[in-house]
């Protein structure tokens, strides 16, 4: 997969992508991000990319002219399965999209900045707006980095254990069960007897219950979806 970033300040950005298993994935090859400074394609002299909107009112707009330029640019090199905008007003971020976007070729985000970006960039470029939540950030680059977290750890081959992001919550619409490691017992406090039994299918059993019982008891719309 190849992930193309656009910001008007992509430093902001980088530094999630070089720790961990997003840095991993990327020096093994499973991934390839690339930056953009939109100030790299604007024809303004004072790399200008925002100016005031029409009709009067506080906030800088981002200009379509620059979006235009790097996004024209990066599609006549290559085919892009997706244009996406980090938005507050897009659609939420959920694991289903995730794994649904983990499985694409190459995508474009587009970090909103200042007030946002002119209404045309949207009409005529953008073919998904993502949101990661309901509240407003100074820039899309944080929901960006976590839009790329979320799609990078399902690449095939990029967690050591295939089978880890299967169990993740919201896979199957459920929390995940509680999870203890070493040791059995500190001060007192034990690990249910069921997980030290060695008996799977006890195990999975009492996983799938506690599962239920914090979905229930935490995020109850899950049930309902």
């Amino acid at each position: 997969m190849r992930i193309d970033i656009i910001s008007v300040v992509p430093d902001l950005i980088k530094s999630p992508f070089e720790g961990s298993i997003i840095q991993r994935a990327i020096s093994k090859g499973h991934v390839e991000v690339f930056f953009h400074n939109l100030r790299d394609y604007t024809s303004n002299n004072y790399k200008q990319v925002d100016d005031y909107q029409y009709g009067g009112g506080a906030g800088m707009v981002m200009m379509i002219e620059p979006i235009d330029k790097c996004i024209s640019k990066l599609k006549s090199e290559r085919n892009y399965d997706e244009v996406i905008y980090m938005t507050p007003d897009g659609e939420t971020l959920n694991q289903a999209m995730a794994n649904q976007m983990s499985l694409l070729k190459n995508i474009i985000i587009l970090c909103g900045h200042y007030k946002g970006v002119d209404q045309r960039v949207r009409d005529l470029f953008i073919t998904k707006e993502i949101s990661i939540g309901d509240y407003v950030l100074s820039g899309g680059e944080l929901g960006a980095a976590i839009l790329s977290d979320a799609i990078i750890r399902l690449i095939p081959g990029v967690l050591g254990n295939e089978t880890s992001a299967l169990t993740d919550s919201f896979q199957d619409n459920l929390l995940s069960p509680p999870i203890y490691t070493r040791p059995s017992n500190y001060k007192g406090h034990g690990v249910p007897q069921v997980l030290l039994s060695g008996h799977n299918q006890n195990v999975e059993k009492w996983r799938d219950d506690k599962a239920l019982e914090r979905t229930r008891n935490l995020r109850p719309d899950l049930l309902d979806e």
